[in-house]
């Protein structure tokens, strides 16, 4: 998902960067929900990366990373600019289409600051209904924020997120509190099925099996601005793991 509900006015996954699938329907359904979602605004999330995501990817040392869930591609963005290599995935055309215009925006920045021709693109970006994607491939980091819909739930796509880590790399997973949510959310914050606290996601992804060593398992307050200028403090759950060699 990647764009922090700090400054957005619903909870990420109806909520973050990036649509997952129905389960009763197709892919082709689910692109076209998540589409409308989209175009409903002229950009639905804050531009910024994720600030779980950079406390925890900060100090990692850069390889290939899966971004699932990317939505308008502002953690995608921040991770090649620490030099990642990175895939990032989405259901959902139009937001996949902000994404690489806001990469595009970056590039230019950057090679104009470097002073010498254009600098590569360090993202493939892919769309992808999340109920059925495989990666096909492994990574060092792994990646996905405020994963929460009512179409789908979330147990499937962060369990092949789990599955993506290759050994020595890290899953990184953030979400929504079900008991500190933001108190404008409307009736979407009322499926708590949609919402883990860390012990449910540990125990959903098997992260306290003897594959997995636990770095960080914490819920963690930020404020938070609603769409009337309301403010509050909500919490993120955050899990870190690393898979073990």
């Amino acid at each position: 998902m990647s764009e922090h509900a700090a400054h957005q006015h619903e909870t990420q996954h109806d909520t973050h960067d990036g649509g997952p699938g129905l389960p009763d329907g197709t892919a082709a359904d689910a692109a076209a929900t998540w589409d409308e979602r989209y175009r409903s605004k002229p950009q639905m999330w804050s531009g910024k990366p994720n600030p779980q995501l950079v406390r925890e990817a900060g100090g990692l040392r850069p390889g290939k990373a899966l971004d699932l869930g990317c939505g308008e591609g502002a953690d995608a963005i921040w991770l090649a600019q620490q030099g990642w290599t990175v895939t990032a995935v989405d259901v959902s055309a139009v937001a996949l289409d902000r994404a690489r215009s806001h990469e595009k925006a970056a590039l230019a920045r950057e090679s104009v600051h470097a002073g010498e021709g254009a600098i590569a693109s360090r993202i493939t970006w892919q769309q992808a209904d999340l109920e059925q994607w495989q990666p096909g491939k492994s990574f060092d980091l792994v990646t996905t924020q405020f994963l929460h819909s009512q179409e789908l739930a979330w147990q499937g796509p962060l369990r092949t997120a789990a599955a993506a880590v290759k050994p020595g790399g890290t899953l990184l997973v953030v979400g929504h509190h079900p008991d500190r949510l933001p108190p404008w959310g409307g009736a979407g914050h009322h499926h708590r099925e949609m919402f883990y606290t860390g012990d449910e996601l540990v125990q959903a992804l098997g992260l306290d099996g003897p594959e997995w060593q636990l770095e960080v398992q914490t819920s963690r307050e930020r404020p938070v601005t609603g769409p009337e200028g309301q403010h509050a403090t909500i919490a993120d759950v955050v899990v870190r793991a690393t898979r073990l060699p």
